[in-house]
């Protein structure tokens, strides 16, 4: 998943638009980004994080700063250490793909922040905070709660690629309130654009995105 690669691959799809969230950590970004402007794909800064309760959250911005400003956040409520023997390395890369240090903190576990907390923060660095992959029973809001907790600020819920839009919709009548999408959640080049959503905007920007999840100044999903 060097940068390069994945900016290629993501334009061969046909895809615009792509953001980069690593579980708990966004110090891989500033390679993905620097590589996306040069090819001429928007990469937004993004990260998904895990709550206390073990929910999964995109959490995607326009600027790397506010991105990194949560890392700081979730990484001072991460506890225990990588166990590379079990885990593998979490490699950290420059523009040209080249190795420039490991994170030895412990990604793939579940930070010590509530979920609503999480989706607060977001909200006050600006950020488009999306519930992950809602159909799914593990890692899901839906899976662990049960429910979405009323009054809370999420922008929209994630569909995984199994489902479709449609079956979405039927499933979960409750929630016709939120903006649905449906995104490739890649853990590998091959799976980059197997699932995407078309967003009618002015900009390629997580404001524009924003807005089109909740459907302002003529800004939307297009499709469905």
């Amino acid at each position: 998943m060097k940068p390069q690669a994945v900016v290629d691959r993501a334009m061969t799809v046909g895809l615009d638009m792509i953001a980069i969230c690593d579980h708990n950590s966004a110090e891989n970004l500033i390679a993905f980004i620097e590589t996306g402007k040069k090819e001429g794909l928007a990469v937004l800064p993004g990260m998904e994080v895990t709550s206390r309760e073990e929910i999964h959250l995109l959490a995607i911005f326009n600027r790397p700063e506010d991105c990194l400003t949560l890392q700081g956040w979730v990484y001072q409520h991460l506890p225990g250490k990588n166990q590379e023997d079990v885990f593998g390395p979490q490699i950290l890369v420059n523009e040209q793909s080249e190795t420039i240090g490991h994170n030895d903190k412990m990604l793939i576990g579940a930070t010590l922040l509530p979920f609503e907390q999480i989706v607060s923060f977001v909200g006050t660095l600006q950020g488009v905070t999306i519930a992950s992959h809602i159909d799914r029973q593990a890692f899901s809001l839906l899976g662990q709660l049960g429910f979405i907790p009323e009054g809370v600020s999420l922008d929209g819920l994630e569909i995984s690629s199994r489902t479709s839009l449609e079956e979405a919709r039927s499933r979960f009548r409750s929630y016709q309130d939120f903006a649905f999408v449906r995104f490739s959640d890649a853990h590998s080049l091959e799976e980059i654009g197997k699932a995407s959503t078309p967003f009618l905007l002015e900009e390629r920007t997580s404001s524009e995105i924003k807005m089109a999840l909740h459907s302002r100044e003529g800004r939307r999903i297009a499709e469905g």
